[in-house]
């Protein structure tokens, strides 16, 4: 795999992981600036067992791009890789289609989209 591609594969990897720590552990404040979500909607149990529930997921879609690429062995890092980043895409155009926030798709999407030409290009 290319040194580009690895390079977008971390890039998206950490980005996941750093939405894990916002959804999961960031305040109320932080969470409203970076996701735009009522304030009054933070405030209550149910939504914070949700994000954590949904930074969960953010989680497991970074680990199971690191060790994608950089675990598994060598004739499984390709394809693990191409699946994780086409999930990270279909959930940005889902956020951005659902939320109607096209920060989402480019935030998210972008460096996925990028990571995956990548693959396709310097396979």
């Amino acid at each position: 795999m290319s040194i580009i591609s690895t390079a977008l594969i971390v890039v998206v990897a950490l980005e996941a992981l750093y939405i894990m720590g916002m959804e999961m552990f960031g305040s109320e404040e932080k969470l409203h600036r970076t996701f735009g979500l009522r304030k009054e909607y933070l405030k209550m149990p149910e939504a914070r067992v949700a994000m954590a529930n949904q930074g969960l997921y953010n989680g497991f879609i970074g680990i199971g791009l690191l060790n994608c690429r950089f675990i598994f062995p060598e004739n499984t890092q390709y394809m693990g890789s191409m699946m994780f980043v086409i999930f990270v895409i279909v959930a940005a155009v889902y956020g951005w289609a659902s939320a109607k926030n096209p920060k989402i798709l480019l935030a998210q999407g972008t460096p996925a989209i990028l990571a995956l030409l990548a693959l396709l290009i310097f396979k």
